[in-house]
């Protein structure tokens, strides 16, 4: 995978436009992080939602790769705006990202854009990264979202690829089991989708 080489300046520029500006001047990166948008009351989600929306299509393929080489709040920005303009092209880069697992919570949005591709290659992804992260109970990654993104395209497409690791005694339960405060599996991906297509 190859990343362009971008300038600090463009790299703030952008960082300024997508990654921190909202209308309320905290951050959009803080309302997409834990999905944090989906639980304020609906004047305050509908807007979020509108700028939002209005981000992802304006965001060019170019400075979307400009913040998937940054930290991740850029990362995790990037991926929730390649996946409410559901821009497929991306991937094979989400998922080579969230396989590797580099930076903490940026994981959340590679899981939210592939749920919102819903093809069997992010189906795919999806299932490689819990069979490697679920053997590992020390690793508290993004394993919650990425169930919850493999529920949600099994839901759409029909499929059954959760079951195996869902099934009794099987890795999910293996490895929630082993956790300090173990949460069973929640579609909470499906609803995030449904939100993002909601009509402006």
């Amino acid at each position: 995978m190859r990343f362009p080489r971008s300038s600090d300046t463009e790299l703030l520029d952008v960082i300024d436009r997508y990654v921190k500006s909202t209308s309320d001047g905290t951050g959009r990166y803080l309302h997409l992080l834990h999905a944090n948008f989906s639980r304020v009351e609906e004047q305050e989600r509908t807007p979020f939602l509108q700028s939002l929306r209005s981000a992802a299509e304006a965001i060019t393929d170019e400075e979307l790769e400009v913040l998937l080489e940054s930290d991740w709040r850029s990362r995790l920005t990037a991926a929730w705006l390649i996946g409410v303009d559901r821009r497929q092209h991306f991937q094979d880069m989400l998922g080579d990202l969230l396989l590797a697992s580099q930076l903490c919570f940026a994981g959340q949005g590679y899981c939210f854009a592939l749920a919102r591709f819903c093809t069997e290659a992010d189906a795919l992804y999806l299932a490689t990264y819990l069979e490697r992260y679920l053997q590992q109970p020390d690793c508290q990654y993004d394993q919650h979202w990425a169930i919850s993104a493999l529920l949600h395209i099994d839901r759409q497409t029909g499929t059954e690829h959760a079951g195996r690791f869902l099934a009794p005694g099987g890795l999910w339960h293996q490895w929630n089991d082993a956790q300090f405060k173990p949460v069973p599996p929640s579609p909470f991906i499906s609803e995030l989708c449904a939100l993002a297509d909601t009509p402006r």
